[in-house]
């Protein structure tokens, strides 16, 4: 076995060293503290490997994301959403039969417990629907057997990802004083969706196809991004032996985060901010060279990516796609082309490498889909769904140890209490 060294106050110690299927090299520190008395100083935990996963890879170098061996750009080019749930959950791509049950289970699950529904008049009319969605995945608990035994476990993955949809659309209507639209068990999960987000109970909603792909794909590009803040956090209350509905609230309640699932709303604020103001874009990326300025390019650059985000060549393209088939005309997005082209060929954005990421052209499709700004988190958090679950089911069959990590303290020392 490979060994790194590390010299400690005169002292070598040989550290073991791992190397992933991708061929990513890693120091294991696992018994670092046991043996040197110190540990690692790592904020934000951008260098530190919390795990072995087997379901997303990321080369940041090269822009590269791949689940479970599929290129991001080929199951978003011919995947269906649900058949990537079930990759992501389980390993491997549904054969016939067991997609056509996948989606018969996920179309029966669709229905929340009725009293869940009432639970949302209780909420005042100035809740996020973030807030109101987390607080309704932690209560499934008291409605539905929780405990992690795996047959009860896979029977709440269904139910997870199925309802899901229904609580983002019904708290959708809620906001806007509309009744609610119940699932349909004969209708796909995009179409589903968008049935009960812009139709009504009186009359049948026929589901624009190019609108439904579009969802599709933007859910699928959502689907998984390996060990973010999220995910991280899914992992985390899940490493306490948590149940899988009070795992995935507090994933949700991460991602509301505006640094996390929140900013491709910062972005469609930041275009409608130049659009009003003229829609100069030259003059807001000369602001954003001017650390003095206060304005920062939002969607730009990304903590993994060092090259271009891979989802937002697929988005990029989706946009051209959907607002060309609606014959549609959104200033925004040429401002945000042309903002993009800056960003690609001026010296300054390309020496730092910020690209444009997946965020800047998230919301835009998701203002021509007709879905309002305080939703597009929530539409994160419904592609998220399957990844945050998939996670929470790694890690139980791996038995992994609760999650408790080091801090190095820089407080008082020592001192006596004097009444």
């Amino acid at each position: 076995m490979s060994t790194a060294k590390l010299n400690l106050n005169g002292q070598d110690y040989e550290l073991p060293q791992m190397k992933g299927s991708e061929g990513e090299v890693a120091i294991d520190i696992a018994s670092l503290r046991a043996t040197t008395g110190a540990v690692t100083f790592d904020p934000g935990y951008g260098n530190t490997g919390s795990c072995e996963s087997a379901i997303t890879f990321i080369d940041g170098e090269k822009g590269i994301l791949r689940h479970r061996g599929y290129a991001i750009e080929d199951l978003a080019a011919h995947a269906e959403f649900s058949e990537v749930a079930y990759l992501l959950i389980y390993g491997e791509l549904p054969d016939k039969n067991q997609l056509v049950q996948w989606k018969s289970d996920l179309a029966d699950n669709s229905f929340l417990h009725e009293r869940l529904v009432k639970f949302i008049d209780h909420f005042p009319l100035t809740a996020h629907p973030m807030g109101m969605i987390s607080s309704m995945i932690a209560s499934m608990s008291a409605f539905y057997p929780s405990d992690n035994d795996p047959e009860v476990a896979d029977i709440n993955f269904r139910r997870l990802i199925a309802q899901m949809k229904t609580m983002a659309a019904f708290t959708y209507s809620w906001s806007v004083g509309k009744p609610f639209v119940y699932p349909k068990r004969d209708l796909d999960y995009c179409s589903n969706f968008l049935r009960m987000m812009f139709g009504s109970p009186e009359d049948e909603y026929e589901v624009p196809t190019v609108i439904r792909n579009a969802l599709n794909m933007l859910l699928i590009v959502h689907a998984d991004h390996e060990q973010n803040c999220s995910t991280s956090t899914v992992r985390m209350v899940g490493s306490s032996q948590a149940n899988i509905f009070a795992s995935i609230s507090a994933g949700v309640c991460a991602l509301w985060g505006p640094l996390h699932g929140g900013a491709n709303q910062a972005v469609l604020e930041m275009l409608s901010a130049i659009e009003e103001d003229g829609g100069d874009y030259k003059k807001y990326t000369e602001m954003a060279k001017d650390k003095n300025s206060g304005f920062r390019l939002m969607g730009f650059g990304h903590r993994v990516y060092k090259n271009f985000d891979p989802r937002a060549t697929i988005l990029k393209k989706a946009c051209d796609d959907v607002l060309d088939h609606l014959g549609l005309s959104d200033p925004m997005l040429d401002i945000a082309k042309n903002l993009e082209g800056i960003a690609l060929e001026d010296e300054f954005f390309v020496e730092r490498k910020l690209y444009p990421n997946v965020d800047f052209y998230s919301g835009i499709l998701y203002r021509a889909l007709g879905i309002p700004v305080n939703m597009f988190t929530v539409m994160f958090a419904m592609g998220r769904m399957p990844g945050w679950i998939a996670h929470w089911k790694e890690m139980g069959e791996e038995g992994s140890r609760i999650h408790r990590p080091r801090q190095i303290y820089v407080g008082s020392t020592a001192r006596e209490y004097k009444s």
